[in-house]
Formats: C-alpha cells, structure tokens, sequence
C-alpha cells in the first residue's frame, strides 16, 4: 500500500508578479502549470500571494480532504498548502483515517462522498470509478500531467479514461537500521541477499537483546498492508518484473510454485523467531504492532533493522538523527536473485475529485503543479515526487536523496505496489486479512494463498 507506499511516501517556480499581476479570473489557465476551477474576476494579488493570482476568485469557501495519511505526516501535507489557502480563501478541510479504505466506499455510496480524496491504491480508484461518483478533473490538471512520466498517468486512469493526478512517489524498497549500531557492532550494510541472511544469523547469534528484525502490519481496517509490501519486494526480487506483472493480473495465481516459493522466503525471513520481533515480542505480535510503532526498538538497540517505505522517516520521533552516520538511515533491499537488478517496488497517491464545483477544481490544479510539489518537498522530509518539474535541489533529507535516486534510476527493475494494482477487492481486501491471519495465526501458505485467489472477481 500504501499508506503509508508509502511510501515510501516525497520546486517552488514562483509565478513572475507582472504576469501574475495580468492574470484577473480564477477560470483563467493561461498559466503553464496552474489555473484556478472558474469563477468570476478577482481583484489583483500582490506580494507572495501574486503566484496564486490564478486560483482567485473563491475566498471564503471550504473543501473537503479525505485520505489515509495521520499525523505527523499529515500536518506537513496540511503546512505544504498553507500558503495558498490563506491567499486564496479557500479552506481545505482535512480528515485523515485508518479506516480510510473501507469508509471510502461507505461514504460514496451514502451519498456522503468528500469533495477529494487521496487514494493510495489504483484498485481503489477503479472501484470508486465504477460508482460512478468520481468526476473527470478539469483541463489544467489535465494539461499539468506533461510534468510526469507516461506511466503514472496510466496509474491515475481507469479504462484508458484520465480521473486522478498523482500527488506523490515513495520508495518502498528500503531497510532502515541504525549506523551507530552497526558501527559499534562492526557490522556492514549488506549488499546482496546472501549478505543480508547472513548478517541476521550473525546478530541471532550474537546471543544479547539485539534481534535482527522487528515488524509491524498494524493499521486499522487496513491492517495486513506491510505484510503486502514484504512478499511483493521478494516476488519482484526473485524473479523480475514479466512474472511480477502477471501477478498482477492474476496470470500467475498466489497458489503458484513461484508466489509460494516467494512466500516460504518471506516465512524464512519475517516469522523466523529467532530473527523477530526485537524488542516487541514473538512472530505473532507482528500483527498486533502498528507499523507506526515497529521500527521503535531500532533505537533502543533491540532491533536492528525494519523493511519500510521512505515515508516511515515521518515516524521517527523528534530530534532522531537520520543520516548516514546518525541514529537511524536505510539501505536499499538486495534482490533475492542477483540476477535482477536493483528492484525497486514504489508506491504513489492520487487526487480523486467527487465534486466539480469551481473552488474544488481550483485546489485540484494547485496540487497537480510543479509548484505544490516543491512546496511539499520543502515542509515534508521523507516524501518524493515523480514530478520532473521539481528541483531536485530541494532536496536536502538524505532519505529523500536516497529514494529519488532509486525512483528515478532508468537501469532499476522498477514496479508500483502490486495490491495497489490489483482489483480493490484482492489487494484492499482479502490479501490484507489473508497476510495478517498469517502471521497471527500462523495459517499455512496454502491456505493463505487460496483465500486470496478465491476473492479475485470472476
């Protein structure tokens, strides 16, 4: 997923004053990468307001947001349009949940559907595309997907048709640890998946309080979503992107020998006890520990590495060192096969409009530039943007560093989460409570494998 991808999951161009100073009605798009919803003229914004010129006109009205993302990271999401909302009037009403996927739908088809929501999960939007409530955007945010690749465009469309921009990009592929640890340790960040099994052993053996991994896939109704990103990331490590993509598409079922396969690697590794959960518990408290809390005992040295998206940076707490010689960094996943090279699974989030009035459009554009991108890259360590309109340069964070890197690697084996890709009943669904019985019941691979295969739609 994606919650957080998140991730994990991530460029402010200023509009020149005179031009901004020409442009007098909240419909205009004569800008390149902006233009307000529609709405009559408006008086002439001055100062750091001028660049918002093109969104005027609607001051005084409130839009609803709904999404999965929590605070802390949602207070930096809030901060990023902060600017534009005291300049425009227009008052984002934020409300982030755990719940979000399943009372997405419930809100929908009550009739009481948010003006925009971010969805994690194109299984998701197809679901909510096929309600029949979700409105086309409008033909700026439309005209500013010339800012992103191909791809994701294709990710934010159902049937071909255009619904939702992507907002942002996270790096899924990631190990975080602690390089004081493994400094006082003598250990090495382990370049390949060899060197990382080995690694484990080695601390296992070690015999103190340190275990090699901690783990949680805790997160409300969307609990079982880290457990996704865990067997994707073998999946895709084992046996690249063609068998990765056929997954997806249900070509090759869970009950397959190689998705199997890819699920004894995952038992060998996260339900091993002697390598988890450092510093929580036995292999099943990996179901009842939320992924926010998991990476914890990281910093207590009881833990020494968790599988997480970049955006995992927004749960370490205040005044964490994160760097290459800090309290905590991250290493990038080796391939299960070195035969693949660098696999990268990413994650994204896509603004999904359920209403076409002016000032909701208007918010609509603002959030698909160049421009809000920067401005979340300045307030938000640990979220990246597949925008190419961004300034790379803001990016100060080493973790962002490290995952635009990875992201924008044209040599990586790169694939968006495949249970964001499945159909939302599979992917948000069945494979989330499959994953978690796993793990806290300790259900067999069989088993697991089949309950999911049985919910795919016929």
């Amino acid at each position: 997923m994606t919650t957080p991808l998140t991730t994990g999951r991530r460029r402010l161009l200023a509009v020149p004053a005179v031009l901004a100073l020409a442009l007098t009605a909240a419909c205009s798009n004569s800008s390149s990468d902006g233009g307000g919803g529609g709405g009559g003229s408006a008086a002439a914004m001055t100062g750091d307001c001028a660049k918002y010129q093109a969104y005027s006109g609607h001051s005084g009205t409130k839009v609803s947001m709904y999404a999965s993302i929590l605070s802390p990271e949602s207070d930096s999401l809030e901060k990023s349009w902060a600017e534009f909302s005291n300049c425009t009037g227009i008052k984002i009403v934020y409300e982030g949940s755990n719940d979000f996927e399943s009372q997405l739908p419930v809100r929908v088809a009550g009739g009481n559907a948010p003006d925009l929501a971010i969805i994690p999960q194109p299984g998701l939007l197809a679901q909510m595309v096929k309600s029949g409530k979700v409105v086309k955007p409008p033909q700026q945010t439309v005209d500013n997907e010339s800012k992103w690749s191909p791809v994701w465009k294709e990710y934010g469309s159902v049937n071909g048709t255009f619904y939702a921009a992507p907002m942002s990009a996270n790096m899924k592929s990631l190990v975080w640890y602690s390089p004081k640890a493994f400094k006082a340790a003598g250990y090495e960040v382990p370049k390949t998946w060899a060197d990382l099994v080995a690694l484990s052993d080695k601390i296992a053996r070690a015999g103190g309080e340190t275990k090699p991994w901690c783990g949680g896939i805790g997160s409300g109704t969307a609990t079982g979503w880290p457990a996704t990103d865990w067997l994707e990331e073998i999946v895709l490590g084992s046996y690249g992107g063609e068998v990765y993509d056929q997954w997806i598409s249900h070509k090759v079922k869970f009950s397959d020998e190689k998705i199997t396969t890819a699920m004894k690697t995952v038992a060998d590794w996260m339900q091993n006890p002697a390598w988890v959960n450092g510093g929580i518990g036995d292999v099943k408290t990996i179901a009842t520990t939320t992924f926010q809390d998991a990476g914890a005992p990281i910093l207590s040295n009881k833990c020494a590495m968790l599988q997480q998206a970049s955006f995992y940076r927004a749960q370490w707490p205040k005044g964490t060192n994160i760097g290459p010689d800090g309290d905590v960094f991250a290493f990038q996943l080796p391939a299960v096969n070195p035969q693949v090279h660098s696999p990268v699974e990413g994650g994204g989030e896509f603004l999904t409009a359920f209403s076409d009035r002016p000032e909701v459009q208007a918010v609509q554009n603002y959030l698909s530039t160049s421009e809000w991108a920067g401005s979340r890259v300045k307030t938000s360590p640990g979220w990246v943007s597949a925008n190419q309109g961004v300034d790379k340069s803001l990016y100060t964070d080493p973790i962002d560093k490290l995952s635009a890197e990875s992201l924008t690697d044209p040599a990586a084996t790169f694939r968006f989460d495949a249970s964001d890709l499945m159909p939302a009943a599979v992917g948000a669904g069945a494979e989330w409570k499959a994953l978690t019985a796993w793990f806290a019941e300790g259900q067999s691979i069989q088993k697991t494998a089949g309950d999911i295969d049985a919910a795919w739609p016929q």
